[in-house]
């Protein structure tokens, strides 16, 4: 154990010079190695690794988050990046959709297969910028090209969907139909979200959110392939998949949000409050049993990111199934830590994470076969990734960007089935 620590140790320190340089480029003179001593249980806990099996990817995005000038500064330095469980292997994907200025990518899911990445390609202007900095809103109708793209992880091919047939310059939330059919995706249509469809080939786009004019986003499928989710105007909805039979889930709250289907698809999971002041929620599909899960403590809901913070710059921090649907992964707040928690269905909670003050934990997602979590947190100074084991016994860090820098918004890579 002491060997594969001290080499995991050792590849952590060349994973913060490597990023110190990719991140600087031509304008950096000179790379210091800092190594970082985190806490006891994240660098000594030695990950295991059963049956002689290659760790999976974790896909992530990685960039600045120190710059004065507001979060497009930071923004545009974004990369998406693939890395194993085990913190080995760290490398850059889709370089080439940020090589035009002042654009920049994001890692936002895996194909069901685990092959292709899925990378959004995104690009403003800084005339547009510089609008949404002084009034302090976002305009997506100008000045923007969002693009899902489908990446190859191995050979780096690239699949751009979204420009493929155009609908909108601001396309994101893709997600593969159950049955293989398609996508599903969510572009802005006259400035509002709407959920679509497409064909595999990326053609016959259309808008399935029955006649809505809402905005809609945080849209899925129900296992089944029969059923979708969303919010609009933060409001839950479910459907049919082609936008017909749509009904509303009354919860009485005027705040809901990122509806998830559970594995065995009779549950959605959301949500429900007030706007900063919300919790996670379980329903049945057909709109019976609403009930509070847990309470998170007066947590908001999002995370900064940003060292200086700007307008609307906080990341949604949402609650996750795990992979038997028997429990639920959420952030709450533990005196003055963000602290991660599980929850099952009967309300009974478990605290996953003791932190010292201030911590932070964010974004849990659960592994294919649920053995593991991982979770952003910044218990190093450093906004970095980490996995654990799903009763918080374990862990250990799988990134390790340099300070100034934050690692966020971790997706497993799905595992092959096995024959």
């Amino acid at each position: 154990m002491f060997t594969s620590t001290i080499r995991r140790f050792l590849h952590q320190a060349t994973v913060r010079t490597v990023a110190a340089i990719s991140y600087h480029g031509i304008r950096a003179t000179l790379v210091v190695l800092v190594v970082t001593m985190l806490p006891i249980q994240s660098v000594f806990a030695d990950p295991p690794q059963e049956s002689g099996q290659p760790w999976p990817l974790i896909g992530y995005s990685e960039g600045r988050n120190d710059l004065p000038e507001g979060q497009f500064a930071n923004w545009s330095t974004k990369r998406a990046c693939i890395v194993h469980a085990d913190g080995t292997g760290r490398r850059v994907i889709a370089a080439d959709l940020a090589e035009r200025e002042h654009s920049w990518t994001q890692f936002g899911g895996w194909s069901p297969d685990g092959r292709q990445a899925v990378v959004l390609s995104l690009w403003e202007s800084p005339q547009n910028a510089a609008w949404e900095r002084e009034y302090r809103t976002f305009r997506m109708t100008e000045g923007w090209r969002v693009d899902t793209c489908l990446v190859d992880h191995q050979t780096g091919a690239i699949i751009n969907l979204t420009a493929i047939d155009r609908v909108s310059i601001y396309n994101t939330g893709l997600f593969f139909l159950p049955d293989e059919s398609g996508y599903g995706f969510t572009p802005l249509i006259d400035g509002i979200s709407k959920p679509y469809l497409m064909d595999r080939d990326g053609r016959n786009k259309r808008d399935v959110s029955g006649q809505g004019g809402g905005f809609a986003y945080g849209y899925t499928a129900s296992p089944d392939g029969l059923r979708i989710s969303y919010h609009e105007n933060y409001q839950i909805f479910v459907s049919n998949i082609d936008g017909t039979d749509k009904r509303r889930i009354e919860t009485g709250n005027p705040f809901n949000f990122a509806p998830q289907w559970s594995p065995d698809g009779q549950w959605l999971m959301f949500v429900s409050g007030e706007h900063y002041n919300c919790h996670p929620h379980i329903v049945k599909k057909d709109g019976s049993g609403l009930r509070k899960l847990a309470d998170r403590g007066g947590y908001r809901g999002v995370v900064e990111v940003l060292k200086h913070p700007d307008f609307h710059s906080e990341s949604s921090d949402i609650p996750v199934w795990s992979a038997d649907g028997r429990y639920v992964f959420y952030t709450a707040k533990v005196e003055d830590r963000i602290e991660l928690m599980r929850v099952d269905l009967d309300g009974g909670r478990t605290q996953l994470t003791q932190s010292q003050s201030g911590a932070r934990h964010c974004h849990p997602a659960v592994s294919p076969d649920g053995k593991w979590i991982l979770f952003g947190s910044d218990r190093s100074g450093t906004m970095q990734l980490y996995v654990a084991t799903t009763d918080g016994k374990e862990s250990w860090p799988i990134t390790n960007v340099p300070e100034g820098h934050c690692a966020m918004h971790g997706h497993w890579q799905p595992w092959p089935k096995q024959p």
